[in-house]
């Protein structure tokens, strides 16, 4: 049994850090064909090479299996809300409990710094995000159409 451990994501630590600019591009490579997913790729531009200045100004959490990155979750504080801005758990590492241990340590961190609420988003027919969210309580309260002219 492994059990997931998540961790704070140090900018000074190269080693998660280089880590993450690989995981990023296998997250959004398997939102390209998703229906919404285009859209989103659009909308969050690509961290890249800048993932130790993206966690150097806000939280970038990383699950880990002894030494390898297999999760990442980004988040945002926008006073009084946590936003969870990218939440990712390479398909091989599913189900072991990593997006729930992340989460759980997002709203913890969130809730330390005075935060009234999480919020999140996943896209039409991503299963695994909404189970997510629904087993930390986070519920749908907006479903946002759209439609191309």
């Amino acid at each position: 049994m492994i059990d997931p451990h998540v961790v704070v994501v140090d900018p000074g630590n190269d080693h998660v850090v280089s880590q993450l600019a690989a995981l990023e591009r296998e997250a959004r490579a398997a939102l390209v064909d998703q229906r919404g997913g285009p859209q989103w790729l659009i909308d969050h531009p690509e961290v890249g090479d800048e993932w130790a200045h993206r966690a150097a100004h806000g939280d970038v959490l990383a699950a880990l299996i002894d030494e390898v990155v297999v999760g990442y979750l980004v988040a945002d504080d926008a006073d009084p809300i946590l936003r969870i801005d990218q939440v990712w758990v390479t398909p091989e590492a599913r189900e072991l409990g990593f997006g729930d241990e992340m989460l759980a340590a997002a709203m913890e961190r969130g809730r330390d710094r005075g935060l009234a609420a999480v919020e999140g988003q996943a896209l039409p027919g991503d299963r695994h995000t909404k189970n997510l969210y629904e087993r930390a309580g986070i519920v749908a309260r907006l479903i946002t159409t759209y439609r191309a002219l």
